[in-house]
């Protein structure tokens, strides 16, 4: 256990908007930049990550090609309190110190299941990794390695199981709902957690949603639960998603608000959607862009609120992206009341950022 010496301690930091926050961890990691005895710290905007010492010119170039909008600058930080073996300690002594910096530095949990990226040269070793991750997280059960990219209709990966019990269905609490989730039979994803809340909140008592490409439902069933008058039609392709969308209307007591819909977004709009939505979620970042014509539908003849998600990868822009869905928009014989607000939700890869643009259409 690390006793703390102090209340806080001045050291030189990363300071870096919330959204690259995720990245510059990684990769100030991967450089052994960081102060693991200080506390990473934020406010309203930016986390500020403690760093051993001042980068050299040359390290504080890789950090910016990672992280172009990050700043150097100097902060007070809390001293940990207890400090827990990271999983670099912890194989520190099991692994080639050539292969210590090929380490995932994160993991998806989902649930009590840990989902990591083994790197190829790290494979003959993943059974050990697999077995530190239980070790660093008490509360996992079940440790994942993904053995494929997300593909197909249903957006599916195969994995495969690592450490701790062979499965790969859990209940996942977020946000005060809970979900059942088979990460092997239906896409989720534990980061959008903030975007779940942050629409939910924005959804007006007396409004029906339609949540074109619904999963297991973490949009539709946390709008039902924060709203006492909504109705909510999820739909999804994917009939595995809308059994368990079924179970977690239940298991979170929303049934009756929110209307699992199997089929296609397309087709299920033109058969019984057409015209109902004072909202439209769009969170299939791959293709979402090319069903604004289905969204433009299901809004109301008055008009609605849109709230589309994309991937952007360099050197596109998000201005590129705008003018193309105010051009998609325009086809449809719709307008745009207002300039949509754009915003950047995380890092997915190199060079690539997903971003959802929240759009009223009249």
């Amino acid at each position: 256990m690390h006793v703390k010496k102090s209340l806080t301690e001045e050291s030189v930091c990363i300071k870096v908007p919330k959204n690259h926050a995720e990245t510059a961890i990684v990769q100030a990691n991967k450089l052994r930049l960081i102060d693991h005895e200080l506390e990473i710290k934020k406010d309203a905007r930016f986390v500020y990550i403690p760093l051993l010492d001042k980068p050299s010119d040359t390290l504080l170039q890789k950090l910016k090609h990672a992280v172009p909008d990050l700043e150097i600058s100097t902060d007070f930080f809390a001293h940990r309190e207890k400090h827990h073996e990271t999983l670099i300690e912890l194989l520190d002594d099991k692994l080639p110190p050539h292969l210590i910096a090929s380490l995932p530095h994160s993991a998806d949990i989902i649930g009590d299941i840990a989902i990591l990226e083994i790197p190829a040269e790290l494979k003959p070793h993943e059974k050990t990794i697999g077995d530190a991750v239980l070790k660093t997280h008490k509360n996992v059960n079940t440790v994942l390695a993904k053995a494929g990219p997300v593909g197909g209709t249903y957006r599916l990966r195969e994995f495969s199981v690592i450490a701790g019990e062979p499965k790969t269905a859990t209940v996942h609490k977020e946000n005060g709902c809970k979900f059942y989730v088979d990460v092997a039979r239906a896409y989720f994803s534990p980061r959008l957690s903030h975007e779940h809340d942050r629409v939910a909140r924005l959804v007006n008592e007396g409004e029906t949603v339609v949540d074109l490409f619904a999963g297991v439902g973490p949009f539709a069933v946390e709008i039902a639960k924060k709203r006492e008058n909504v109705k909510v039609y999820a739909v999804d392709v994917n009939p595995e998603a809308i059994e368990l969308l079924k179970r977690n209307t239940r298991l979170n007591r929303v049934e009756g608000k929110v209307v699992p819909v199997l089929g296609d977004a397309r087709e299920a709009v033109s058969r019984r959607l057409s015209g109902v939505a004072d909202r439209v979620i769009m969170n299939l970042p791959e293709k979402a862009i090319e069903f604004v014509d289905v969204a433009c539908k299901a809004i109301k003849p008055q008009g609605g609120t849109v709230h589309l998600y994309g991937f952007i990868n360099a050197p596109d822009s998000m201005e590129g992206f705008l003018k193309r869905f105010e051009k998609l928009v325009e086809k449809c014989g719709r307008e745009l009341s207002r300039t949509p607000t754009a915003r950047y939700v995380r890092d997915t890869a190199p060079y690539e950022r997903q971003v959802v643009l929240d759009a009223q259409i009249r």
